[in-house]
Order: structure tokens, then C-alpha cells, then sequence
């Protein structure tokens, strides 16, 4: 009886044994995973600070003006500035724009 239980636990502490060995390298495992996801997100993150600032470079509000003033030809200062409500023309009047080409401008609806 003696001999049937001390091989019994003999088995059990070499079970337990291979289950702890299991688990161990289970987590070696994720350890190693958990350190390359880190190292990926610092990369990102990195990555994410570079694209910030190429961002508020190319978005900056300067950079846009200059642009404006450059290829569309636009300026700062508006066209017409009217003071108040009594200078802006009455319906029928005749518009103080009238013969620029925005004025003139009409769009053709094709005939089908």
C-alpha cells in the first residue's frame, strides 16, 4: 500500500512539475510578445509626433496665405467693404459690382 501511494505522488510531483514548467514558458512567451507590441507602439507613437508636425507645418495659417497670395492671386483686403446697411443697394438698383466679371458671369443649363 506504502509503495502504491509513493507512486502515486511521485507521479502527481512530476505532473505538477510539467505543469509549472508549462506555465513558465507560457509566460516567457508573452513577456516577449508584451515587449515587441512596446516597442511597436513607441514607433508609432514616434511616427505619429512626426506627422503632427508635418502637419501644423503644412496647415499652418501662414503658409496657407502665402499660398492664396501666390497661386490664386488673393489678397487680404476685400474687394468692397460696405460701413453699413444704408450702402448696400436697394432691389432693383443697380449693383455696385456691375461690370466686373463675376457680374457678368451667367451659367448655360444644356437643352436636352
Amino acid at each position: 500500500m506504502v509503495r502504491i501511494l509513493n507512486t502515486f505522488c511521485v507521479a502527481l510531483m512530476g505532473l505538477s512539475i510539467l505543469a509549472l514548467y508549462h506555465v513558465s514558458e507560457r509566460t516567457r512567451i508573452a513577456d516577449v510578445e508584451l515587449s515587441s507590441v512596446d516597442r511597436q507602439i513607441a514607433r508609432e507613437e514616434s511616427t505619429m509626433s512626426v506627422l503632427q508636425t508635418e502637419w501644423a507645418h503644412v496647415a499652418g495659417p501662414a503658409r496657407i496665405h502665402a499660398l492664396a497670395e501666390s497661386r490664386l492671386g488673393l489678397t487680404g483686403a476685400p474687394a468692397l467693404q460696405l460701413s453699413s446697411f444704408e450702402a448696400l443697394p436697394r432691389r432693383g438698383d443697380e449693383a455696385p459690382l456691375t461690370d466686373t466679371p463675376i457680374r457678368q458671369a451667367s451659367a448655360q443649363v444644356p437643352a436636352n
